[in-house]
C-alpha cells in the first residue's frame, strides 16, 4: 500500500512560503511591474509534492510576505497593491492560512494608513483604557468560555499549575491564595476542591485575595460565587478584593497577611500585558517579593511579539497565529471560532502589526526573556513535579484534538503547543530572600519596551 503524504500544518505552509519568498526576493524579482506575476516566479522552479490547496495557500502567504517587505521599506503604494491581492484571495471563513492572511493583511493596511496619515490613529488612548476594555470583555464572555472548554491549552496549564500550588502548600493549614487576574474564578474552584479533600493537615482557613484595576463589581460577583461553593465543600473560606487604580499603587499592607499563614500567588496572562509599563511591573514584583510567597505560578502566552524590528515581529507573529488559527479550526465550532478570531485574535494582530510605541500593548515575551527579568529580583525557578506533568498529560488525552497538542519542557518550564509550536507556558517560582534586592536594573524600560 502506498504511503499517504502527511498534509502540511498551517505553520509549515508559512515556513515553506517564507523559504520560497527568500529565494524569490534574492533574485530581485519584486518590482513595480512584476508583482502581479510573483506567484508564477515563486513556483516556476518549485519542487512538486504540494496539494492544490497547499500550493494556493503558499502562494497567498508569499504575497503577504511580499507586502510586509514593501511596508517595511515604506514602499506603501506597492504594498497596498499587493494587499489588494491578499484581500481578494484570503477569507475570514477559509482555511487556517487564508484566515490568518486575512487578518494580517488588514493589519498591514492599517499600518500603511497610519504611517501615511490617510486615517487618524484609531488605537486606544492609553494602556489603562486598553486594560479596562480587555478585562471587561473577559468576564462571563460565552465565546471565551467556549474557547476555554474546547481548546486544551488553558486547561492544561491551569490544572498543572494548581497541582504545583497544592503541593507547595501541602502541610499548611492557613493558606492565603493571591490571584492577580481571577476573572471567573475557575482556577480557584479547582484549588478549593483539591484542598477540601485533603485528609492530612486539614485546612483551617483558605483566604483568597483578588487583585484588580477594573471590573470591581465582576470580581465581587466571582467572590460571592466562590463563597457559596466553599459552603458546599465545608471549607473555611474568606474572600477579599484589592482594587487599585494602577498596579504600581499596590503595597504589602493591602493584603493583610498574617504570620502563621502561607502565601501562594497565581498570575495568568497578566505580566505580558504590563511590558509597556515597566515601572508598574517592577513595582508589582517588589510587592510580591515582600509577601514572600512559598510559590508563584505564572502562565503566559509563549511568543515573542516584542521585537523592535517590524519584520522580525511580523514574521514571528505570523507563525504563532497560523498555528493558533489552525487549532481553533480543529477544536472549535465555526461560529465561536469566527467570533474569537474577529473580536480577539484579529484585534491582537492589528495591535502587533499596525502600531508602535505606547500604542502597541501586545508585547509578549518568551520564557527565556522572562527568566532574565525575574533573575534581577532574586526569583528562582522551581521544578514542576511529576504529578503536575502527569496532570497535563492526562488532561490532553481528554480532548479530541489532543494528538495535535504538544507538551514540551523548556528547562523547568512546561510549554503547551500546537503541533510543536508553543502557545502557552507554565512556570513556578520562589523568591530568594538571601539575595540583595537593591540591584534593580536601571535599563529595565529600554530592555522591555523597544
Amino acid at each position: 500500500m502506498a504511503n499517504v503524504r502527511r498534509l502540511l500544518s498551517a505553520e509549515e505552509v508559512m515556513r515553506e512560503a517564507e523559504a520560497r519568498f527568500i529565494r524569490f526576493s534574492s533574485q530581485n524579482c519584486i518590482d513595480d511591474h512584476q508583482f502581479h506575476s510573483m506567484p508564477n516566479h515563486v513556483f516556476s522552479s518549485a519542487p512538486f509534492g504540494l496539494s492544490c490547496q497547499e500550493t494556493k495557500d503558499v502562494e497567498l502567504a508569499c504575497l503577504l510576505l511580499a507586502s510586509a517587505e514593501k511596508v517595511s521599506k515604506q514602499e506603501f503604494d506597492e504594498g497596498s497593491r499587493l494587499l489588494k491581492l491578499c484581500d481578494f484571495l484570503s477569507s475570514r471563513t477559509g482555511t487556517s492560512v487564508q484566515r490568518t492572511v486575512h487578518y494580517f493583511a488588514k493589519a498591514l493596511q492599517e499600518r500603511i494608513d497610519r504611517q501615511t496619515g490617510r486615517t487618524a490613529v484609531k488605537g486606544l488612548n492609553s494602556n489603562e483604557e486598553h486594560a479596562s476594555h480587555h478585562e471587561e470583555k473577559e468576564y462571563g464572555n460565552p465565546t471565551l468560555i467556549s474557547c476555554y472548554l474546547q481548546l486544551p491549552f488553558s486547561q492544561v496549564t491551569q490544572f498543572a499549575g494548581i497541582q504545583a500550588m497544592v503541593e507547595s502548600v501541602a502541610s499548611a493549614k492557613k493558606i492565603h491564595y493571591i490571584d492577580l487576574a481571577i476573572r471567573n474564578g475557575l482556577q480557584s474552584i479547582v484549588l478549593m476542591q483539591a484542598l477540601a479533600t485533603r485528609e492530612e493537615f486539614p485546612v483551617e482557613i483558605l483566604k483568597i485575595t483578588a487583585v484588580g484595576t477594573t471590573s470591581g463589581n465582576k470580581i465581587e460577583e466571582t467572590g460571592n460565587r466562590l463563597a457559596r461553593f466553599a459552603e458546599t465543600l465545608n471549607l473555611p473560606f474568606s474572600f477579599k478584593t484589592v482594587m487599585v487604580r494602577d498596579i504600581k499603587d499596590l503595597n504589602k499592607d493591602m493584603f493583610e497577611t498574617e504570620a502563621d499563614e502561607v502565601v501562594a500567588v497565581n498570575s495568568r496572562f497578566l505580566l505580558n500585558n504590563m511590558i509597556t509599563k515597566p515601572v508598574c511591573l517592577e513595582s508589582l514584583i517588589k510587592v510580591l517579593r515582600d509577601l514572600n510567597p512559598c510559590v508563584m505560578v505564572i502562565s503566559e502566552v509563549e511568543a515573542d511579539h516584542n521585537s523592535p524590528t517590524f519584520l522580525g515581529r511580523f514574521q514571528e507573529a505570523l507563525l504563532f497565529y497560523s498555528a493558533f488559527f489552525e487549532s481553533l479550526e480543529v477544536c472549535m465550532d465555526q461560529n465561536n471560532r469566527m467570533t474569537l478570531e474577529a473580536a480577539y485574535s484579529g484585534q491582537e494582530i492589528l495591535n502587533i502589526v499596525a502600531t508602535e510605541g505606547e500604542d502597541r500593548v501586545f508585547r509578549r515575551m518568551k520564557i527565556d526573556a522572562w527568566r532574565v527579568f525575574f533573575e534581577r529580583f532574586g526569583m528562582v525557578e522551581q521544578e514542576l513535579s511529576t504529578s503536575s506533568l502527569y496532570q497535563a498529560q492526562l488532561l490532553v488525552k481528554n480532548f479530541a484534538c489532543g494528538s495535535s497538542c504538544t507538551l514540551d519542557m523548556n528547562g523547568k518550564c512546561l510549554t503547551v503547543g500546537w503541533k510543536g509550536r508553543p502557545i502557552l507556558s507554565l512556570s513556578s517560582w520562589k523568591f530568594h530572600q538571601g539575595k540583595s534586592q537593591k540591584r534593580i536594573c536601571s535599563m529595565l524600560s529600554e530592555s522591555l519596551v523597544s
